[in-house]
This record gives structure tokens, sequence and C-alpha cells, in this order.
């Protein structure tokens, strides 16, 4: 179980881990929406991700993305929620998904009519964080 360190950083950058500029998790429900909703929610922003050069591990909208079972918001699904800004999304269902990825990814302009919360992250440095938790 214990992986050497240094293969997984090798990892880590493979997939841009600390060039990315915003990671988008999705949930892909139960409770929230179907699961055949989420699945095709998740399917569609995987390609528009992709076939907007947005998944590449560099450039100035390098984004990650990862598919969730509950982020805790069960009613209105697919729930969507974009770190850093901590920008929360209901109804992200797979028709939803083109306008988001050009909008809000692309542009940096939320899609206001979709957003019920926000909670951004604090900009501090990670290495400040794990020094304060005693990881370094």
């Amino acid at each position: 179980m214990d992986e050497p360190k240094e293969k997984l950083e090798e990892i880590a950058r493979t997939y841009g881990v600390g060039a990315l500029k915003r990671h988008v998790f999705l949930c892909l429900g139960p409770d929230c929406c179907t699961p055949e909703v989420g699945q095709a929610a998740w399917e569609k922003l995987k390609r528009e991700l992709k076939e907007r050069g947005l998944s590449m591990s560099t450039g100035p909208n390098a984004c990650y993305r990862t598919k969730v079972n509950c982020l805790r918001i069960c009613t209105g699904g697919p729930i969507m929620v974009v770190y850093p800004e901590g920008t929360w999304y209901s109804g992200m269902t797979a028709e939803r998904i083109p306008l988001f990825v050009q909008q809000h990814l692309e542009e940096g302009r939320p899609v206001e009519e979709w957003i019920f919360t926000r909670n951004p992250l604090a900009n501090v440095d990670p290495r400040e964080s794990d020094e304060q938790e005693g990881l370094l």
C-alpha cells in the first residue's frame, strides 16, 4: 500500500497536479439525481474539457475533474462544485455542461442562474498549510 513518494510525485506531475487552475467535482447521484442523469453529465463534461483543451495539465484554464457519489446536497442535481472559487451549481445535466464549460471555465464568468451558493477556498500557500499541520 505504501507507494514510494517519488512514484506518487511522478503520477501527480503526469496529471498536472500543481499546475491546475480549477478542480470540478460532479456528483453522479443517486440521491440528488438518477445515476443515468449523473453519468450522462459526467461523460459530457469529460468530452467538453478534452475537446476544448482544458483537461491539459498546462495553460491558463487547466482544469481537473473528479466524479463523486455525494456532495451532501441530495436534491436538485447533478450537483457540481468548482474550486478554488467554491462555486456550487445545481441541475448540471448534460445539456447544461457546454455552456458551463465555455462561460465559467474558459471565460471565467460563472453561470449565475445555476449557482445556489459559494464557498471560496482561502488563498493560502500550500507550504504554509502543510507546516501548520506538521506535514513538512
